[in-house]
């Protein structure tokens, strides 16, 4: 997401360098370069151009210190004012009600039911809530099925009347329903449609009058560009919803809509889809979403994400383990697993500062384990706790059992013996001792 933006903004940048002031003449120049590289990611035209005006107000005049380049004062310049842009900081969802109802809105096709699942397993996991999802959508009889199977894979009961036709009820039915077996949560999934048409807005209007939802959400689908702007224009006429949701903004998307939608409809973009998974949703922070469209990382995100995965018990129990040189294959199996949880392999890259531009032409495959794992698992319970058993016909088991080769197995051995020496001595050094390492050249 965002990369074309990203490489075109830096190109834009290096119109300044090797400039000694920020001058009228090479600001114009770098922002019109700016304008054209925001226009081709689908930016709002009228968007674009107040963007524009904006940061060349702000950085004429402005007295460049001697640490300072130009051409630096002007992505810091850009990098505040694209946080403003999609909204300044995060804001949270409403979640006063007893209970707390959310109802979905959007097209057909734009990913509310996978997000109503996404948002009620984060809300259960991160905030201690017991949800209830809604089958709403009357029309599609796979909305309905699609949505308890997505219920059963989080634990989250699904209520739905499949012979019922009328959204209205079934929604009041819900909130009773939630009320006799506890749910402090209720999240309403409705019908969509390929297009606006008048029976849909009437239908989910009434919907919204009869149950008085603490949170309207508007779900699009952000490869839509500049549709999905004109669209949660013409939907937040009609509901006054209260935040955005852009789903599949980790396909090829040029992010137009992320960066355009906040300023047309004058609300908050809250959460973002990241990835088909059921914790692939992110609570959206327009900074950390600027220092990642210029190529500065989002490392932030990328601790939180590991926090989300550390289990200190399990932390101090590898910690022994490996003080004693007892890390084996079991360990580093779950190792790998953590790190898969944490989410697609290139996005994490692309969350460290300066790597991101280093691996934009780099394709790092999701399944880059696959074989690591399938090596690990055609060994016995005995041969994962103790590698020091695997012998040449061993090894030759494993290859032939993991669909791999000898020398392929042969390297990952090399490799864990390798990583178990130096988290040993990494573990039970003392600093500055001399069984430190040295990373001396």
């Amino acid at each position: 997401m965002f990369e074309n933006l990203s490489e075109r903004l830096d190109r834009s940048f290096k119109l300044l360098k090797g400039e000694g002031r920020i001058t009228e003449i090479n600001v114009a120049e770098t922002l019109k370069d700016v304008r054209k590289a925001l226009l081709d990611a689908d930016v709002n035209y009228k968007v674009a151009k107040q963007f524009t005006d904006t940061v060349k107000e702000k950085a004429l005049g402005q007295n460049v210190l001697s640490a300072v380049k130009p051409g630096q004062l002007m992505v810091k310049i850009v990098h505040d004012e694209l946080a403003q842009l999609m909204g300044g900081t995060a804001t949270d969802i409403n979640l006063t009600g007893s209970p707390a109802v959310i109802l979905m809105s959007g097209l057909q096709g734009s990913g509310k039911t996978t997000f109503s699942g996404k948002l009620a397993n984060l809300l259960k996991t991160k905030k201690g809530k017991k949800p209830l999802l809604v089958a709403g959508d009357v029309y599609r009889p796979a909305a309905i099925e699609q949505l308890h199977i997505l219920g059963d894979q989080i634990g989250v009961p699904v209520y739905s009347e499949p012979e019922n036709k009328n959204p209205v009820l079934i929604a009041q039915n819900a909130i009773k329903e939630a009320k006799l077996k506890g749910n402090d949560l209720v999240i309403v999934d409705t019908a969509g449609r390929l297009a606006i048409d008048e029976q849909m807005m009437k239908e989910i209007a009434a919907v919204k009058d009869a149950i008085h939802p603490d949170e309207i959400l508007f779900v699009v689908d952000a490869m839509t560009g500049q549709d999905a702007v004109n669209t949660a224009k013409e939907f937040n006429e009609r509901l006054n919803f209260d935040g955005v949701v852009l789903t599949k903004l980790d396909g090829d998307t040029r992010g137009g809509a992320a960066l355009s939608i906040r300023t047309v409809v004058n609300k908050p973009i809250k959460f973002v889809g990241t990835g088909e998974k059921m914790d692939a949703l992110d609570v959206f922070h327009p900074e950390r979403m600027a220092d990642r469209i210029l190529g500065m990382g989002d490392i932030v995100s990328l601790v939180e994400r590991a926090q989300e995965q550390y289990d200190e018990q399990e932390a101090k129990r590898l910690q022994k383990k490996i003080a004693k040189n007892q890390f084996d294959f079991n360990d580093f199996i779950a190792q790998i697993h953590q790190i898969k949880k944490m989410g697609n392999l290139k996005e994490l890259a692309s969350m460290i500062p300066g790597i991101g531009k280093a691996m934009k032409d780099i394709d790092i495959d999701d399944n880059a384990f696959k074989n690591i794992e399938a090596i690990i698992y055609s060994m016995t319970p005995k041969e994962r706790s103790n590698p020091a058993v695997l012998n040449g016909s061993r090894r030759q088991r494993i290859a032939s059992g993991s669909g791999t080769s000898v020398q392929e197995v042969n390297k990952l051995i090399k490799q864990f013996e390798e990583t178990r020496k130096m988290m040993k001595m990494l573990t039970t050094a003392k600093p500055g001792s001399k069984k430190m390492p040295s990373f001396k050249r």
